[in-house]
């Protein structure tokens, strides 16, 4: 599937140049399966034969960058942190995540927002999912964007610039970030792990606590609940806040 990719990317990359890294650099953080080392492995690759401009290409692929991360923020941003409760109230007892955890992980980005979006986007897989609670918690859109292209300019600097020197042998781009890969799945693959032991071990008096904030709304549709939360914020400020309403 690999080659199919790089054979797929440099057809776009040859044809369209700099609109074809941005292209599909945006398309990258949408759609995380594609790499982005093959494809700014391709374009440092594609600048060192004379057919484009380094620098250029650097711009290029951080623009692209910027957009798709806008393309899942925006999305994320659209369902709102008053949605992804109800989800989690109707849902979360499936995995043993409950309204506690979310509002500890809320809480947890929201002290930490831009430094989480700025190392993020310098992450391999992660770099682009962290759009996704970005847009939940509505993070300020010119703080997002601007550590979003903080982040993007120095991963795509990297990689770019390693296929500029490696030249003909840029696929060697991608033997150094597979280890970085590998290590960063191994602690994905343990936290869902943790999470599938935590359901497990969850007791009954946690599963009835849960079940208490808002009795009787594990068992309503999401937008039944939906309306409920909006309903309860308006007399309880410490929900509202939870919910960006304030």
């Amino acid at each position: 599937m690999l080659d199919n990719l790089t054979d797929w990317a440099t057809e776009i990359v040859e044809r369209l140049g700099y609109l074809g890294v941005a292209l599909l650099v945006a398309i990258e953080n949408v759609f995380p399966p594609i790499p982005s080392e093959v494809v700014l492995g391709l374009a440092g690759y594609t600048a060192s034969r004379g057919d484009a401009w380094v620098v250029g290409m650097i711009i290029a692929a951080t623009i692209g960058s910027v957009v798709g991360a806008w393309v899942l923020y925006g999305f994320s941003a659209a369902v709102g942190p008053v949605r992804l409760r109800a989800v989690i109230i109707r849902y979360g007892a499936w995995v043993g995540f409950g309204e506690t955890d979310l509002d500890r992980a809320e809480s947890w980005f929201d002290r930490r927002s831009r430094s989480a979006v700025l190392v993020c986007r310098c992450v391999p897989l992660i770099r682009s999912l962290i759009s996704i609670p970005a847009g939940f918690r509505r993070m300020p859109l010119g703080a997002f964007t601007l550590f979003t292209l903080i982040g993007s300019l120095v991963w795509n600097t990297v990689l770019i610039t390693a296929g500029y020197l490696l030249a003909d042998q840029w696929e060697k781009v991608l033997e150094f970030t597979e280890p970085f890969q590998t290590v960063v799945m191994v602690l994905l693959v343990a936290l869902l792990m943790a999470l599938v032991v935590r359901k497990v071990v969850l007791t009954r008096r946690e599963r009835a606590a849960e079940k208490l904030a808002h009795p009787g709304l594990a068992n309503e549709t999401i937008e039944e609940i939906v309306e409920e939360l909006e309903a309860q914020a308006e007399h309880d400020p410490v929900l509202r806040s939870k919910l960006h309403e304030d």
